[in-house]
Order: structure tokens, then sequence, then C-alpha cells
């Protein structure tokens, strides 16, 4: 045994005297280390990086413990367990970041140039980047950290730039001038995925457009009145009675006076507002595909800042959009043209990252075709080669690959991936012959057509998402590595990115290495607080994961939320529920303390494992297979919290409650038949059995909680340095060690023991006083009767078919079989029927009472539904306590 002094073991757990040290020891002995071996098999898993910009979420905490959980217990169980940690460069979060940063030194980014705000943002990055990383080391992640890898390091940024150019090639990348989602807040196009879209109370304005030589007018509704400078047509519905007699004509457009065609569209929906629409096809995407339709002008309005531009009358000109809406609407007040304005709802799409409200925007873009790629990654889901969990991700999956549009790759921004394109700026003789981009990994020295060494690098870096999607397999900087290690085995990730990484990955994957990139994928659940509300900092309804660390301990959050995510479904979370975990580790430290401290006193003897075993061993060796083989199970299907719920189950109730009680029983007292030196042989034999048993307990538990159980695992025996419970052989199933029967005589032993406790409860019998049992059955074995006298506080059991109930006395009906325990000399029979029969009258009177109200129909009616409902719940509990207190009463006569 180790030296430690048992008694000196505190008696509460105390995590931040534990953390700090193992993680300190784990990382000196590199026990998370992965390198290629062939004689083990391996299993991967590489962490959703995180943004350098954030830190440590809830959200963080549930999905890398998951990840660890399963890296851990792969790892006991002999795989050779690869854990890629790193982080992603995000860029459109990180310029937002830096550009604000250096705002409030006076700096601004386009005044000092590309490579002097890239300088800065490698600096903030260099103080920044790693807080979030840093901060997951205090969760007790079992990253393999040699192999920490950024979306941006020299490797990765080769891959990334190699991957444009491979599928440039291939005819799959191009560049577009399309209508895109631009975010005037970074000045950038973004993706579908990343608009939020939101319900916002505005207004509907109709506008009067005069039709051009006639006094009529058409009106038309729109939300956004400012783009009016930028219409180039009215379009109608064709059956559109109201309006076929204009269709051919034009109209003059208020403000502008710019004539305009109306047009018939069978995209116009003859019931919306008037049944007339302006049309601007450089600011709406529905406008864009009719004026492609019908060759109208593409106007655009707004500088990439989302202000008014050279295209609209001068004194609108250099005013942000919001600003000039109000303008125009004035305007047409004064012109007499707005026919009215009414309240409406509609749904804005809002930048993810931006927090502003979109622009469509025609811009000239890169774009990847995504027709090819996507098939073969839509058929790999549906035919179940990658399996999702839960199983209801796929539909989703299946209906937006089924519908997928090509991807704008390219980002107005500095901070990224640039493009490796370059331009040839030669002379005039030389610009027919260069149109066309160079596509090349290394930057060029001179055009290929004309010679001309002046060349101009595309401004352009790549969408964050078109580096990270090939994360799965880039991380591993070798051929032998990717050969290893690739496919991955699960993937751990929150479901919002389903499109823009998950999707991605697996079609990088399937493309570029003919492979799947992972066998599984794990979407979290989302977190949110007791109203049902997402957490998020915005709302001020997110706890710091390092407040709740520091006050409750790592393995009581890890265990926490594990414990209250069923897979699929919201976790309703508050810091005080991190009880359970809090809890749940004093539980196992104080069955650890116990054996520990007896320890010190009773030899510990291996020797002795298989001497002197009673039922009770064999029935904790049956529970424990029990509980591996469901706990196995529940891993492989991915149920990590259905799996927190059995091993709390056997660790509480199995262990803790009834196997330390039971071995109580043996080790603090010996057979009157037995000699002293057998006596201590048979404690020894007990002691050291539970502590092997103790040790089973702590490996299946170690993933969860790993701090806990490493700090009792190195204490109950002397372990060389670099040995650690992570790297310890986690137990295997025993089928032969399944004990029906031993089970089924515990179990009936446990049902005794707890009838004969509330037969205490109920009747007030003082703790002090042994009792006596009267048990109607032929079928209770002497090893039965020991424990049920030691942990109920008999005296005596008598135990016979033909026994009959004596007078005043309690009863129970354990499994067909009827116990009775005689009252006399326990209670004052006289004074306990009267407590009982006060008690009794009391609850007629009360019940007589909420009978009365719920009956009054005016009060059922009026009264609030949660009001009511209370009383029905009265009604119903006082009712089965009466019930019951008329049953004991009966017994006392």
């Amino acid at each position: 045994m180790p030296e430690t002094k048992f008694s000196e073991i505190p008696k509460a757990y105390n995590p931040s005297e534990v953390e700090d040290k193992w993680y300190s020891y784990w990382l000196e002995n590199n026990l998370f280390r992965s390198e290629v071996d062939e004689s083990k098999k391996p299993y991967t898993i590489v962490i959703p990086p995180p943004n350098i910009t954030g830190s440590l979420t809830m959200g963080h905490i549930l999905n890398n413990t998951i990840q660890d959980i399963l890296i851990r217990t792969k790892r006991m169980q002999g795989f050779n367990a690869c854990w890629v940690p790193g982080t992603d460069h995000a860029s459109i979060a990180t310029e937002a970041k830096v550009v604000a940063f250096l705002k409030e030194k006076g700096i601004d980014k386009r005044e000092i140039g590309r490579e002097e705000f890239l300088k800065h943002c490698w600096e903030w990055k260099e103080k920044y980047g790693g807080i979030i990383i840093q901060q997951l080391k205090k969760l007790g992640v079992s990253c393999d950290w040699n192999r920490e890898r950024f979306t941006m390091d020299d490797h990765y940024y080769q891959k990334v730039i190699e991957t444009f150019v491979a599928l440039y090639k291939e005819g799959k990348i191009y560049r577009g001038y399309r209508m895109v989602n631009w975010d005037p807040a970074s000045r950038s196009a973004i993706s579908d995925e990343e608009v939020i879209y939101r319900t916002v109370n505005g207004k509907l304005w109709y506008l009067k457009y005069p039709v051009k030589d006639s006094d009529e007018f058409i009106i038309v509704a729109t939300t956004r009145p400012e783009t009016m400078l930028g219409d180039t047509g009215i379009a109608v519905n064709s059956e559109d009675e109201r309006y076929k007699k204009f269709i051919g004509k034009k109209v003059m457009l208020p403000i502008v006076g710019r004539e305009i065609p109306i047009f018939a569209d069978e995209y116009v929906d003859k019931n919306f507002g008037t049944g007339a629409i302006k049309v601007t096809p450089a600011h709406d995407v529905n406008d864009y595909q009719m004026g492609l339709r019908h060759d109208l002008d593409f106007i655009n309005i707004f500088n990439e800042d989302a202000t008014t531009n050279e295209n609209v009358p001068e004194d609108l000109r250099g005013i942000d959009r919001f600003a000039v809406r109000k303008k125009v609407v004035e305007k047409f007040e004064k012109l007499g043209l707005l026919a009215k304005a009414e309240d409406y709802q509609t749904s804005i799409g809002y930048s993810e990252r931006g927090g502003v409200p979109i622009e469509p925007y025609l811009s000239e873009q890169w774009f990847m075709k995504m027709s090819e790629l996507s098939k073969p990654a839509l058929n790999v889901v549906k035919e179940g080669k990658i399996k999702f969990y839960p199983g209801h991700w796929v539909k989703t999956y299946e209906h937006w690959m089924s519908n997928i549009k090509d991807w704008c790759i390219s980002r107005q921004l500095w901070w990224g991936h640039r493009i490796p394109v370059w331009y040839c700026i030669g002379d005039e003789a030389c610009k027919l012959e260069c149109k066309e981009p160079i596509v090349t990994v290394d930057p060029p020295e001179k055009c290929p057509h004309c010679g001309s060494k002046n060349l101009k690098q595309d401004e352009d870096v790549l969408d964050t998402w078109a580096s990270s999607w090939l994360w799965a397999y880039a991380v591993f900087k070798t051929g032998e590595e990717q050969k290893y290690y690739y496919p991955t085995d699960t993937l751990v990730t929150a479901p919002d990115i389903i499109f823009f990484w998950v999707a991605r990955m697996i079609m990088a994957g399937l493309h570029f290495k003919k492979d799947i990139p992972f066998k599984d994928v794990y979407f979290t659940s989302v977190i949110r607080d007791l109203r049902g509300r997402k957490m998020s900092k915005s709302l001020g309804n997110s706890p710091d994961p390092l407040d709740v660390i520091k006050d409750y301990g790592a393995d009581a959050l890890r265990f926490t939320v594990i414990y209250l995510a069923p897979l699929g479904q919201d976790v309703l979370f508050s810091i005080d529920k991190c009880d359970i975990g809090k809890n749940f580790a004093n539980k196992i430290w104080n069955a650890g303390r116990f054996l520990l401290l007896n320890s010190e006193n009773i030899k510990v003897d291996e020797s002795l494992l298989d001497k002197h075993i009673d039922f009770s061993d064999e029935w904790i060796s049956s529970r424990f297979h029990q509980t591996l083989s469901q706990l196995n199970e529940a891993m492989e299907k991915f149920e990590i919290n259905n799996a927190t719920k059995i091993i709390y189950s056997y660790v509480w109730n199995d262990f803790c409650d009834w196997s330390i009680e039971l071995m109580k029983n043996r080790i603090y007292a010996g057979s009157d038949a037995a000699s002293p030196d057998s006596i201590g042989e048979i404690k020894s034999a007990v002691l050291t059995r539970a502590l092997r048993n103790f040790e089973n307990l702590l490996k299946i538990v170690h993933p969860f909680m790993p701090f806990i159980t490493e700090e009792l695992w190195q204490l109950i025996t002397e372990r060389k340095n670099g040995e650690s419970i992570s790297t310890s052989d986690y137990p295997k199933f025993d089928l032969s060690k399944i004990n029906s029967s031993a089970e089924k005589e515990m179990e009936f032993v446990q049902d005794v023991i707890t009838a004969l406790r509330n037969i205490r409860g109920e009747m007030n019998i003082p703790p002090s006083k042994q009792i006596n049992v009267f048990i109607k059955s032929s079928e209770v074995g002497d090893h039965q009767v020991d424990y049920i006298k030691k942990l109920a506080k008999v005296n005596e059991i008598k135990i016979g078919k033909t026994l009959t109930k004596p007078k005043a006395s309690a009863s129970a009906v354990v499994k067909e079989t009827e116990i009775y325990v005689p009252l006399e000399g326990l209670i004052n029979l006289d004074v306990e029927r009267n407590r009982l029969q006060k008690e009794i009258t009391r609850l007629e009177g009360a019940l007589t009472s909420v009978e009365k109200k719920l009956s009054n129909v005016k009060f059922v009616q009026n009264a609030a539904p949660e009001v009511v409902e209370k009383e029905r719940v009265k009604k119903r509990d006082w009712e089965v306590n009466l019930e019951k207190l008329k049953d004991i009463f009966s017994n006392l006569n």
C-alpha cells in the first residue's frame, strides 16, 4: 500500500486539490500521445476546431465531454486513441475583432494596408487565440496536444490552396457575377447557411408610380422603399384583369425620373399587396431572376457598406440604407405618391457574424459547383455508410443535399486563405490574350501568355468553411498518418453546422481521399436555461463554465451535463443542477475513503481474492458484469446519457448503498465459531475483494469523471511513475459472472430490509430498538437471515410457511411473501392510536374542504388553471395518505 495515511484523507472531495495535479501528470507522461502503430487498431476523433475568437461555453462543455468520454473509453480498451485538437482562424469573426481593436487605437484597416493589418491579426491570434484551448484543459480533455493544429498553419494553408487549384483545374470552381448575401458590417459576401432569419415588425408601404402618358397610377407594396431607386420594371400577373391594359406600357419612376417597363411574369402573386410589384434586379433574389428573364437593367444603388452610391440622385448619395429609406418615404409623401403605410410582420435575413440585416447584392465572386460533389456525399449517408445519431438528422441532411446550390467561396476579407489567383495587368496589347486568370499553388513569376511580371493577386480570401472542410484528413501531415488514422471514427458536433461543415467534410473526403471522413456523427443537444431559452452571452443566461468548475469541479460539471442530455433532446440546465455530479463524486469519494481507512487495520492480500466467498460477493460481481454489459451496449449505440444512468445506478445503489453496507457486516463482526485467525482472513478476503471491485468501478467511471477516479485509483496501491487509470485495462464483460440466483436472493434481502425500514418509519419505532420479524415462507436461507438481522436491526426472525399474523403487528408483502413485525413493547400502542386518529380526523376535514372547493363550479371556471390543478393534486395526495393511515391504524388493533 502507498505510504499515505488514509486517516488524513479529507471527509469531502475537494476538486481544487486534485485536478491541476493530475492534468499536469498526464501531460508530463505523454499519456494522450498517439503515434502510428500498426500493431494496434486506431480510434480517431478530430475536434470541431473552436474559433480563435471564442471562449468556453456550455455548448463546448457538452461537446468536448462527449468526445473525451469516447476517446478515454477506447484508450482503456486498447485502441490507439488519437484525438486531434486545434482551432479555426474564423475569418469574419477574427477580422471584426482586430478591426475593432485597431479602431480603439485610432487605426483604420484600409489606411495601414493588407500586410500591416495581417501582422496585427497574427499578433492578436498569438495573444488571444489559445485562450479557449487552455480553458478546455481545465475540463480534463485528453487530446494529443502535440498534434494541435490551426487552419492557417503552413502545412494546412498549403493543403487549402492545393485544393482550390485542383478543383479549378477540374472545372468545379468558377468566377461569376451573381446575387449574393452581402454583409455590410464585414463588407463581404456570406453563404446562405450564414444567414439567420428573424421575424421583425416593420411597415408595408404602398407607393404610387405614374403611368407614362396617362393620369393613372400603378400602386406597388414594398417593405423596402429605398430600393425603388434601383427599380427597372413593374411586374404583374398576366391573368390579373386589373393590369392587363398596362402590360407593355411604362411608368415614370418617381424621384429618379427614369422610364421603366410594365411586364407580365408568373412569379407575381395576384393576392399579395396590390398585385403589382416593383422590380429591383440588383437587390432582390427573385427580382434578379425576373431581370434575367425580361432583359432588365441591373442597377446597384449601394456601396459595400450599404450606403447609397453614385447611381442614385445626388441629394440621396452617401446615406445609410435605413436613413435613405426615411428620406424616400418623405419624398413620396411630399409628391403625394404615398398611398398608405401599414404595420407588417416580415422575415429578415441577418448576418450570423455581423449581426446586421444582409443585403442581396450583385457581386463578382468565386463559386464551387456542388452537383457532382454532393451526390456521393448524399448516398453514403442514405446507404448507412455514415450513421447519424440521432437518426432524424438524415432527413434534414437529405433535404439540403437534394436542393444544394453552388457554394460562394470567396470573402472580401484580408484574414484567411488568400485565393491563389493572379491577373496580368500588363500593357494594353496583351489584355485580350491575358484575360484568363492565372491559377497556381505557387505565386507565378510572370504571365504565361505575355511574359509580363506585372501581376496582381486576387484580393479575396476563401470562406472559412472552404478550409475547415479538409479538417478530417489535412490535420495529418504525412501519407503514413493519413493512411493509418483516416477515415476517422466519430465526429461529435452541433447540429447547426450540419451543412456548413459535416456535409462539406463528407464531400471533401470522398472526392480527395476516396473514402468517408468518419463512420459516425453524434449531434449534440442544445443547452437551454430552465425557461427553455438557448443559453447565450447576449441573454445573460449562460454561466461561465470556468466559474462552475471552480465551484463544483470539472468532474461534477462533466457528469451533470451528460446526465441531463438525452440523445436528440435539449438540455435544461441551471448551475444548481451540478449538485447531481457533486453529490455523485462525494458518494464515490466516501466509498473509497471507507475502504482505504479499513485497509490500515485489515491486511489487503491478493491471494485471498477467491476465498471466503458468499452470495453477496457473487451478487455484486454479477451486478457489475450486468452493468458492464448494459454500459457497453449504450456506448455502442451512442446513448451516452443512458450510460451515465447505468453507471449512477450501479455506483450509488448496488455498490455504495448495498455492497458497502453488506461488507460491514463481515468486517466489523466475526463468527462465534470461527478462530481469530480465520476471522482475520475473512476480513482480509472481504476487503481485498471490495477494493478490487472498487478499482473496476473507478475504471468504468473514469471516462466520465477522470480526476476523482485517478486520485482514488492512485491511492489504492503503490503505482509506478507514469502509471495512470487512463491507460489501464478497461474491464471486460464475463458472461460466466452473471449469477441470476445470487441476484434473486439479494433482491429478496434488499426488499425485506427496505420494507422493515419503512415499517420503522411509519410506526415511529425508535432506531435504537431491535425488532422481531415473522416471515411467512419456507425458502429463506440462513445467509439471507444474517444480513436482514444486521441491516434492519432485527433481534429474532421466525420463518415458517404456516405462520399467522401476530396481534397488533405491522405487515408488508415482499414478492408474495408476508412479513409481520409485532409492535407490542416497541411503541406505546394507545399513544400511537390517539396520534393516528387525530391525524386521520385532520386529513378527513382537509379533504372535505378541498372537495367542497372543487365541486364549486364558479371556482373551477374562474380560478387560474394552475390554482385549480394545485387543489386537485392536494386532493389526490390526501386521499392516498388517508388510506395509508387507516391501514396503519387497523394494524394496531
